[in-house]
């Protein structure tokens, strides 16, 4: 993570900051997704995992849409807007803090992702990943990545909306009893990755 955060700051000092900070951020996510897919075949899920391992999601995710939307770090030509930051970063809090609460009214370890979560994260990481190669992009094609850029955070803004509600109707079902409690002896029901 520190190294994707120097490179984003010194995209001025150095010319190929940007492409080493891509791909960083590519095997950083690619790494996340694999140990998570080798994780559930191998049973290999635990409490902490499962709370770690989305956790770090979010930081990478929230590091990213902040120093790419700030004019030292915003990639020329693609910055993210500072409203999306707002949605991103607040659709993110609103999970965690939804599972503080959960945890703290029912005394019980409740970590569950929905669908629509899931393809918000996807949606995150392809903005990330657009934004970073926008330049490129645009040398190719007339500003086809500053299209392409604003329309994933336009995409993003309205997935993590949808992703709010979504978690919040999970939550309320489940402290109305709706939903069935996790066991303590059951990790198979905990999802290792709540990527949303």
């Amino acid at each position: 993570m520190a190294p994707f955060i120097v490179l984003l700051l010194n995209q001025e000092v150095w010319p190929h900051a940007r492409h080493a900070a891509m791909l960083i951020f590519a095997v950083m996510a690619l790494s996340d997704f694999a140990d998570g897919v080798l994780a559930r075949k191998l049973c290999q899920r635990t409490r902490l995992g499962a709370i770690l391992d989305p956790l770090a999601d979010k930081v990478l995710i929230i590091c990213s849409v902040v120093l790419l939307s700030l004019p030292h770090s915003a990639v020329p030509g693609a910055a993210i807007s500072n409203w999306v930051v707002v949605v991103v970063v607040g659709k993110d809090l609103w999970v965690i803090l939804g599972f503080i609460v959960i945890y703290l009214v029912t005394d019980k370890f409740r970590i569950r992702t929905t669908m629509v979560g899931k393809i918000t994260t996807v949606g995150q990481l392809v903005m990330v990943t657009l934004v970073l190669l926008a330049p490129d992009l645009n040398a190719a094609w007339r500003q086809l990545g500053s299209r392409l850029a604003a329309t994933a955070s336009w995409a993003v803004a309205g997935l993590s909306v949808v992703a709010i509600i979504s978690y919040a109707r999970l939550g309320l079902r489940f402290l109305a009893g709706q939903d069935r409690p996790l066991e303590p002896n059951r990790e198979a029901d905990t999802e290792r990755h709540e990527h949303g």
